[in-house]
């Protein structure tokens, strides 16, 4: 192949967003996202100077709710740009992600609008300036009929899903609670108002109205407290529909399993243990990749004489109803072996063909061990009732003779060889000698294994 010199130099990070875009901007679909942005960053800047014209805190509120609808034409055009992009090896589950990313940061950041609006107004209580009227109310109703017509024009596919799948907010079980009553009274009337209503249109309508008492009590009274009480009102509503938002988008971005499904997820577990050849399924994770989309992967230990393609078509048939992105590991049940462990012999010992060797646990340090009871020294504890000479636990492995006959010759020895010879080969307690006897009834230990006390053979 052709062998470069000079690498190619990367591209900035400002060549690559402007590489995406055009790659956003050549569906058509995206075209009427770009024209309401661009009408949006239009309705902006006039509303933001009105708010300055007017001084008016709560039109500044609203206006906020008019810089989140750029956000969620932004997150629009994001989902767009997924639903293009394909897999690559760095992001192997997709993009999908990234409209998770751009949903959770919207919703915080009209969270901080409103802590910065509460801001404003705790100061404002303290010197409330003067409000003018002169545009209020028209800047109020500009904001919400962009904003309405913003919302109902754009099928904004992640929000759509997160004000569905999202907890309430207080605002909307308020507006559930006054709908039942309404309804109690015009039943006509429920089939447009006990549905869950859309929360966007629903602060919109909320904080217009909100602006709509401002002017008017302003305009009668010259009340100019009620526009910082207006802010707050705005800024709280604002708060309470955005935190659900945030919750379950930060939920999904830490990879957690949704609620609503871990009981499916449980009931479908169960069906694929009791499959055919299924012994075991273990290590099970189960996480929401993006909206909508449940990836997984589980451990299944099957049987060693288990067709391993039929059980995994099988597991994966039963959870793919679920879970769409899914990795099943198959391992084949493995009976465990017992390691028989020794320990060196010395070569004046009998031959070790001969000769069984149980490991015993190796002997602690002289000084934390007592060689009468075999137990740790206490000098503040007084030394027990009953102190029996008897090795316990504290012993060297005890070779054991082995006196069945072998089927075949190999010029081996075979037999039975004095118990006390095998003793005054260094097998006794440290510290004691072998002559001297132990009183748990190895004194009378008699000299030939295989003899009983009385040193008659045993039958």
């Amino acid at each position: 192949g052709t062998i470069h010199l000079f690498r190619k130099s990367q591209r900035s990070l400002v060549g690559k967003l402007t590489h995406e875009f055009r790659l956003v901007a050549a569906d058509r679909r995206s075209w009427k996202i770009l024209l309401f942005g661009a009408i949006n960053l239009i309705c902006i800047g006039l509303l933001l100077m009105w708010c300055s014209s007017t001084n008016s805190i709560a039109l500044t509120a609203y206006t906020y709710l008019t810089i989140f609808d750029l956000f969620s034409l932004v997150t629009c055009l994001i989902s767009y740009w997924v639903m293009m992009k394909k897999p690559s090896p760095v992001y192997s589950f997709g993009f999908e992600r990234f409209e998770v990313l751009a949903v959770f940061a919207s919703t915080v950041l009209a969270q901080l609008g409103a802590l910065f609006i509460l801001k404003e107004s705790a100061e404002r209580f303290l010197e409330q300036p003067e409000i003018h009227t002169g545009r209020l109310l028209v800047g109020t109703f500009v904001a919400l009929f962009f904003n309405l017509f913003t919302m109902l024009s754009i099928k904004n596919k992640p929000f759509a899903y997160v004000s569905e799948a999202a907890s309430t907010s207080w605002l909307q079980e308020h507006v559930a609670d006054l709908s039942r009553s309404i309804c109690g009274i015009i039943p006509g009337l429920s089939s447009i108002f006990l549905p869950r209503m859309n929360p966007f249109v629903l602060i919109d309508i909320a904080g217009a109205l909100a602006l709509c008492i401002t002017y008017m009590l302003i305009e009668i009274n010259n009340y100019f407290a009620v526009d910082t009480a207006s802010a707050i009102a705005i800024a709280l509503m604002t708060f309470g529909t955005m935190y659900p938002m945030s919750v379950y988008s930060g939920k999904v971005l830490l990879q957690t399993t949704p609620p609503h499904v871990i009981g499916q997820l449980d009931k479908l577990l169960r069906e694929v243990s009791t499959l055919d050849g299924v012994l075991e399924v273990r290590n099970e994770h189960f996480w929401t990749l993006g909206f909508g989309t449940l990836a997984g992967s589980v451990h299944v230990r099957i049987r060693r004489d288990a067709n391993e393609q039929m059980v995994l078509a099988h597991v994966t048939n039963r959870l793919y109803t679920l879970v769409s992105t899914l990795t099943v590991q198959i391992f084949k049940d493995d009976w465990i072996r017992p390691t028989l462990s020794s320990v060196p012999i010395a070569n004046n010992i009998l031959n070790l063909s001969d000769h069984h060797i149980i490991p015993m646990p190796s002997l602690k340090a002289a000084d934390n061990l007592n060689p009468v009871t075999s137990t740790p020294a206490k000098p503040s504890s007084p030394p027990p009732e009953f102190s029996f000479n008897t090795p316990g636990k504290n012993v060297n492995p005890v070779i054991l003779l082995n006196t069945q006959t072998k089927p075949y010759g190999m010029g081996f020895n075979h037999g039975s060889a004095p118990y006390s010879s095998v003793l005054n080969q260094g097998l006794g307690i440290p510290g004691m000698g072998a002559a001297q006897g132990f009183r748990t009834g190895f004194a009378n230990v008699p000299s030939r294994y295989g003899t009983n006390a009385r040193g008659q053979p045993r039958p």
